[in-house]
């Protein structure tokens, strides 16, 4: 053979061997999980909720629009509006807090990092996420594109916490957050966002197959952003990015885009890139039966979830005993070593444990001002508290994960030792707020930004979902002027 003729049949049998399985070899069929799961996903638009998970669903959603307005004022939610200002000023999505409009996508990613441009958005705990943050901006953005109902753009949130959550408590949940250094905040999310997005669009079965191929292709994030400052590339990777996948991949499948019929199971699947000892019937558990909406905390005081239940415990030690912080000889917090690292000493304010026990001991709360009053943690008052508090990483706290326990002992210069334990943070799902509370913490979050009359408009609205007919009819609520 000439070598011609060799380097012609070599190029020949790479580029064979190039070809996608749909030209080349014969791909999987569906697997059953993938089946169950885009059924339920197709479903959803129109599905029944039960009363309580649509009572649980309406908490979330204005826990999470209160969080992306307030978040419009913090140091995230300005770059966020710079990056719109500068590139995408243009759209019919709403860009919370702002008078600026941007496409969806660009709406979902501003929104997305103003939503956790702090501590104030939801978490759930046995996903390791954040998902009101990425679910809500990505509904809403391509709800307001496409011009849905308040009623579709509720299911369309709740179906959004359910699978997202799912893929990572399939991937191992927390385990698998404190093995690994990817984020399963970020894989969350864009599950998340893609599901809910997806539903807003009303796909059928197959194309939410789709969705969730490209949901997948754009699974990424580490927990390199520990690093991070100014919590700006926090957002982006808990919220911003997320959102921003959700509605991309809702957006390639509305514009015809195939894709795998199932990304999760047959060579080269996602488990197997990412968690190779994935439980994949956890995607598909209790569907219909336990909503992951319903599991989810929404945060009390605006800070770290790790620095939930050390604030607890001051509340209610000094419930039962009054005292000043000039009483106070020391603090012992105990927390489990991998929650604990989270918070140790940052240099942002709602995420340091030591400040914020600081702050509590003299302001007797922790108001949302308080919690990113970055100049106070240089305040002489506060170094003098902050000074007497210790931090333990306790390891048999540890053995009590992913439920996160709370340890707080005070002792009082008089000798007086004080203590609580706190096992179910208020919030959380064994200690829920009420609906007064939550429409507390809102009006606190949003009034400032928007003015009271708008804020009492936009509760009423979210606790009213159902009535409204074009969620494009909310944006005059959650924007300025």
């Amino acid at each position: 053979m000439k070598r011609r003729d060799f380097l012609g049949l070599t190029a020949a049998t790479a580029a064979s061997l190039s070809l996608s399985p749909a030209r080349g070899v014969k791909g999987p069929s569906t697997g059953p999980e993938m089946t169950a799961l885009c059924d339920y996903m197709s479903a959803a638009k129109t599905r029944a909720l039960p009363p309580e998970i649509v009572e649980h669903a309406k908490h979330h959603i204005l826990d999470t629009l209160a969080s992306m307005i307030s978040g419009s004022e913090l140091p995230p939610g300005q770059a966020a509006q710079r990056y719109i200002r500068a590139n995408a000023a243009q759209g019919a999505s709403t860009v919370a807090g702002t008078a600026l409009n941007a496409s969806p996508v660009e709406a979902a990613l501003a929104n997305g990092v103003m939503a956790h441009a702090d501590e104030t958005d939801d978490s759930h705990s046995p996903s390791r996420s954040h998902p009101g943050s990425s679910v809500v901006p990505a509904a809403l953005a391509l709800g307001e594109h496409l011009g849905i109902d308040g009623a579709h753009f509720l299911r369309a949130v709740t179906l959004g916490y359910d699978v997202g959550t799912r893929v990572v408590m399939a991937m191992g949940g927390a385990d698998f957050s404190y093995e690994s250094v990817l984020s399963t905040h970020s894989i969350a999310g864009t599950f998340c966002a893609s599901a809910a997005a997806a539903c807003v669009a009303g796909f059928d079965a197959r194309r939410m197959r789709w969705v969730l191929d490209y949901a997948a292709q754009q699974s990424s994030g580490f927990i390199v952003w520990r690093r991070d400052v100014d919590h700006i590339e926090k957002g982006f990777v808990f919220a911003g990015m997320p959102a921003r996948n959700g509605v991309t991949a809702a957006l390639l499948v509305r514009s015809d885009w195939n894709g795998v019929d199932d990304v999760f199971s047959g060579p080269d699947n996602y488990f197997l890139a990412y968690a190779p000892k994935a439980a994949t019937a956890k995607l598909v558990e209790k569907l219909g039966e336990r909503y992951e909406i319903a599991g989810t905390d929404i945060k009390k005081w605006t800070v770290g979830s790790p620095i939930q239940g050390p604030l607890d415990a001051i509340y209610a030690i000094r419930r039962k005993q009054a005292f000043e912080a000039g009483e106070v000889k020391g603090v012992t917090v105990r927390l489990a070593p991998s929650v604990a690292e989270v918070v140790d000493n940052r240099d942002i304010p709602d995420i340091c444990l030591q400040h914020m026990v600081a702050v509590m001991l003299l302001d007797k709360t922790a108001s949302f001002h308080a919690a990113h009053d970055k100049p106070r943690m240089q305040d002489a008052a506060v170094l003098k508290e902050r000074a007497k508090v210790t931090l333990v990483r306790d390891e048999e706290l540890a053995k009590l994960l992913p439920v996160r326990v709370a340890i707080v002992e005070i002792e009082l210069a008089d000798g007086t030792r004080l203590s609580e334990r706190v096992t179910a943070v208020r919030g959380t799902p064994r200690n829920p707020m009420t609906r007064e509370e939550v429409i507390d913490k809102a009006r606190d979050l949003i009034a400032p930004v928007v003015g009271a009359e708008k804020s009492e408009q936009l509760i009423k609205s979210v606790y009213g979902i159902e009535a409204v007919a074009d969620i494009r009819t909310l944006r005059p609520l959650l924007q300025r002027g």
